[in-house]
């Protein structure tokens, strides 16, 4: 028996899901909270609710308890299973300079953060607590600054974190010391 990685529940026959890109060894009543990578029981085919398969088309249709046997997804050659995307796949990362970003192009075409507020249809406070880097921006918020200002608050360009990553050993191969910051 094997132990659920999320409940800590013993399982026979564990399945495999990802859940904000971790890949968790789960029970079956775990599966819901995240998208199935692979099936290990091929006779028990259950789709879950975040899944979001592109071959079948039972889990598309509204996907209610019963589907019929084997029509949803088909393992054909056996062994080789194909890696599922989930929701986070999709979705583009913040910039961690994010608040530098929204400060300088507030500052570049002269507005305070109340007047910025005011065009944007925010309270003053969300706008002082994005320039400080106190709170990531809901997605509305987000698609209103980059429309406003024309920049673009997700990515990582222009930021430092992989400037670090352009040296390396003779080799070209990193080593523990080119990465770790010693405390002396």
């Amino acid at each position: 028996m094997v132990r659920c990685e999320m409940c800590g529940a013993s399982t026979s026959s564990p399945k495999t899901i990802k859940v904000e890109g971790a890949e968790l060894e789960v029970c079956s009543d775990c599966t819901d909270f995240g998208t199935e990578v692979r099936d290990q029981d091929a006779s028990s085919s259950t789709s879950t609710k975040y899944s979001t398969s592109s071959s079948g088309s039972s889990g598309s249709s509204g996907g209610g308890g019963s589907s019929s046997s084997g029509s949803g997804r088909s393992s054909g050659g056996g062994g080789s299973s194909q890696r599922r995307s989930d929701m986070f796949d999709d979705m583009d990362e913040i910039a961690t300079d994010y608040d530098d970003r929204i400060r300088s192009a507030r500052e570049d075409e002269g507005l305070s953060q109340a007047d910025l507020a005011n065009e944007l249809n925010e309270k003053a406070s969300l706008i002082r607590k994005l320039e400080r880097g106190e709170t990531l921006p809901s997605d509305e918020v987000q698609s209103k600054l980059e429309r406003h200002f024309d920049i673009s608050l997700s990515g990582s360009a222009g930021t430092d974190e992989d400037a670090e990553w352009e040296g390396g050993g003779d080799a070209g191969e990193y080593t523990l010391g080119d990465v770790v910051k010693r405390k002396d």
